[in-house]
């Protein structure tokens, strides 16, 4: 399933960023509380995306990219919110928003199209 190699491959990339931009913001902007929330819920894309690699069923497949698809929506948030209030600059901000949104497009289209198939 080559998008599902892709959507594993991003949303992994995009955890990795997670993890950087968290480490920045804790040692040297001194902000933890947004900072964990947004590297828990963009670490959590990819555990879900790779939970679903594994699923019982069509349907458990669908709910692990489901939550997955909840959890991009929240990163979108924490992330907004960090550039809102001055945490991360405008730049920081377009870079990593694209990856996130991204992530959004696939995991709907995935979801859409196993739904539709099913």
């Amino acid at each position: 399933m080559k998008q599902g190699n892709l959507v594993k491959d991003k949303s992994f990339a995009f955890a990795i960023r997670a993890v950087k931009l968290y480490k920045i913001l804790c040692d040297e902007r001194k902000e933890y509380v947004l900072s964990k929330q947004m590297m828990r819920s963009a670490t959590a894309i990819g555990a879900l995306v790779r939970e679903s690699e594994h699923a019982q069923s069509k349907a458990d497949f669908i709910n692990k990219l489901s939550i997955a698809l909840k959890e991009a929506n929240e990163t979108e948030y924490w992330l907004m919110l960090l550039n809102q209030t001055d945490y991360i600059t405008d730049n920081e901000f377009d870079s990593i928003i694209t990856n996130c949104k991204e992530l959004l497009r696939l995991l709907i289209s995935i979801i859409k199209t196993t739904k539709e198939n099913g």
